[in-house]
């Protein structure tokens, strides 16, 4: 009898493969980083070979870690960075060009100037979604344009577009599966949340074939089986989602009103909707949680560009510091910032602000100010902007952030959670489970082969080792809040 399943968590620095437990305990994990290449200021690219044998290769490393046969493995799950577009041959297999990565910014100028009001209008309402460099559509229409045959070759049937979800299972089924899930379909900026289908009169104005583009499922269901030369045995491909959506279903986020955050790189911050295709006010993104038991379940999300990024910019470009654990003990040496605030606009801002010509900014300098005040200020900044996004998520909801669930590296700092509690005037509940993205694929993939009969029955972690609770003065929260609204306006000019 099976008894684990496999997660492949393939993320924007690295490869990750994780086998889960009954109890929803990782009995073993690998990892492996992928290249960051960087062709022009603003570009960036991963190779979607590397990607795959990366993959790949944790996978296999997974399992003979672990001392066990493939056999003993009920289903594959994939968690991926989302927005990620790979073309590639549909007969020999390989990419036409290197993957154009969610964060690179080389059809800004495409997305500023290409697009009628009308045609934005009918995007958000439509998809969503805002028009951005950050989605999948525009990076196509750049891959078909600029890559040497790339029109004439989709034209002529030869190519296949996938989200990095899509490019995994294609190699893993050898080739037989071109799919991808809700989750990760909705933030091509190419599909119609509202009827469930890729938007003729979207593709329609980027010049986009419809039959380039994958066929999408529910992110929980049997896909197919991989290739058995692969693991030596045929597994059931069953859970796909973007691995936000992934982090919000491993938080066990079941409930409309329940907000999760995931402090990486970024930040990330989703609250389950319902049923409800909710039209933000205030320049989230509407994207579709996961589709799960013939039903759609949507999210708000609001995506916080520069998170613990902030730390590692003043450990390699300041030197202020050797690592992100020193952060903590820093800004626990001062009382304050001492009127220090720090915006770190670096790729302009995200939610609510979406200003993309955005500076980072530091305000409030003194000749008393110190590294400590700096630090403190940066990781006050995390919080700070994470903030922005819950706060207008309550407004175009009218519900009330009560708890929030929160993963990623940057939880295990105590300044920043108890801050981030301080600052939002919410619990903050940190997951005891470290791998939460990979957990929620493992999950999806586990409902759909059996591996759990029901939701009821996935192990639950909702109750954190610690919580941290609101501990400053309501006039204390809004003199912080209204200083970091000053300081943003002046990084916004």
């Amino acid at each position: 009898m099976a008894k684990y399943i496999l997660a492949l968590d393939q993320g924007t620095t690295s490869s990750r493969a994780l086998l889960f437990d009954r109890q929803g305990q990782p009995i073993a994990k690998a990892h492996q980083e992928i290249t960051q290449i960087y062709p022009h200021p603003g570009w960036v690219e991963h190779n979607p070979i590397e990607i795959w044998e990366t993959q790949l290769y944790t996978a296999r490393q997974a399992i003979e870690s672990a001392g066990i046969k493939p056999e003993e493995i009920m289903a594959i799950g994939i968690a991926n960075q989302r927005e990620t577009t790979v073309i590639w041959n549909r007969f020999t297999g390989k990419p036409i060009y290197n993957a154009i990565v969610w964060q690179c910014r080389r059809t800004s100028e495409l997305c500023e100037n290409n697009f009628t009001e009308n045609m934005r209008t009918y995007i958000s309402e439509n998809t969503g979604l805002l028009v951005d460099a950050y989605f999948s559509a525009t990076k196509i229409r750049w891959l078909l344009d600029k890559i040497n045959n790339g029109r004439l070759l989709a034209q002529r049937g030869d190519l296949l577009f996938g989200t990095i979800d899509s490019w995994l299972v294609w190699n893993l089924t050898g080739g037989k599966l071109h799919i991808t899930d809700y989750s990760n379909a909705s933030r091509t900026m190419l599909y119609n949340i509202s009827n469930l289908q890729w938007d003729d009169k979207i593709l329609s104005f980027l010049d986009i074939p419809s039959h380039i583009l994958p066929t999408v499922k529910q992110s929980s269901e049997i896909y197919g089986m991989t290739d058995p030369a692969l693991f030596g045995t045929e597994i059931p491909v069953a859970g796909l989602a973007g691995d936000q959506q992934a982090s919000l279903f491993g938080h066990t986020c079941f409930e409309e009103g329940m907000v999760k955050n995931t402090y990486g790189t970024g930040c990330f911050a989703l609250m389950q909707t319902g049923n409800k295709f909710v039209r933000s006010s205030h320049k989230l993104l509407t994207t579709i949680a996961w589709g799960l038991e013939d039903k759609i379940s949507y999210a708000l999300e609001g995506s916080v560009f520069i998170g613990g990024a902030v730390i590692q910019w003043l450990r390699d470009e300041l030197g202020l510091l050797h690592s992100f654990e020193e952060s903590e003990e820093y800004a626990s040496q001062v009382p304050d910032t001492n009127g220090v605030y720090f915006v770190p606009a670096f790729v302009g801002l995200g939610a609510p602000y979406w200003n993309m010509n955005a500076k980072g900014i530091i305000t409030g300098l003194t000749r008393g100010t110190n590294r400590k005040h700096i630090i403190r200020a940066a990781l006050e900044s995390i919080a700070f902007q994470t903030n922005d996004v819950l706060s207008v998520m309550q407004k175009d909801t009218n519900i009330p952030v009560k708890t929030l669930r929160v993963d990623g590296g940057a939880t295990s700092n105590k300044f920043l959670m108890q801050f981030q509690a301080d600052i939002s005037s919410t619990s903050v509940q940190p997951a005891p489970v470290a791998e939460v993205t990979a957990l929620g694929a493992a999950y999806l993939a586990g409902l759909a082969s059996g591996f759990w009969k029901n939701k009821n029955e996935l192990p639950s972690f909702s109750r954190a080792s610690h919580t941290y609770h609101p501990a400053i003065s309501s006039s204390s929260r809004e003199k912080h809040l209204n200083n970091w609204f000053k300081a943003v306006k002046q990084a916004i000019i």
